[in-house]
C-alpha cells in the first residue's frame, strides 16, 4: 500500500483514538469502569497493532503505521458510540 495513504489511515484512527480516551470519563460512572474502559481498549489496541505490523517486518516505518491504525481501528467504534452520546447529551452510565 502507498505509505501516504497509511499514513492518512493512521492520522484518522489516532484521532479517533484520542477522542475516545478523552471522551470515555464524560459518559462513564465511576473511576473504575473508566480505568477497565479504557484498559481493555488500549491493551486489545496494542494486541491490534502489534498484528497487523507483523506483515510489514522488514519496513519500519510501514509497521509502525500499520501498528498505529490497527491500534486506532479499535478504538473507532467506541469513538462512534461517545460522539452520539455526546450529540444525543446522554449522561453517564
Amino acid at each position: 500500500m502507498d505509505a501516504l495513504f497509511l499514513t492518512v489511515l493512521a492520522v484518522v484512527a489516532l484521532a479517533a483514538a484520542v477522542y475516545a480516551q478523552l471522551q470515555i470519563p464524560r459518559f462513564t460512572a465511576s473511576p473504575a469502569k473508566i480505568t477497565l474502559t479504557r484498559a481493555v481498549l488500549i491493551v486489545v489496541g496494542i494486541a491490534s497493532g502489534y498484528v497487523a505490523s507483523a506483515g510489514y517486518a522488514n519496513d519500519r516505518p510501514l509497521a509502525t503505521l500499520a501498528f498505529l491504525i490497527g491500534f486506532g481501528t479499535i478504538h473507532i467504534p467506541a469513538a462512534f458510540i461517545l460522539f452520539i452520546k455526546r450529540a444525543r447529551h446522554a449522561g453517564k452510565s
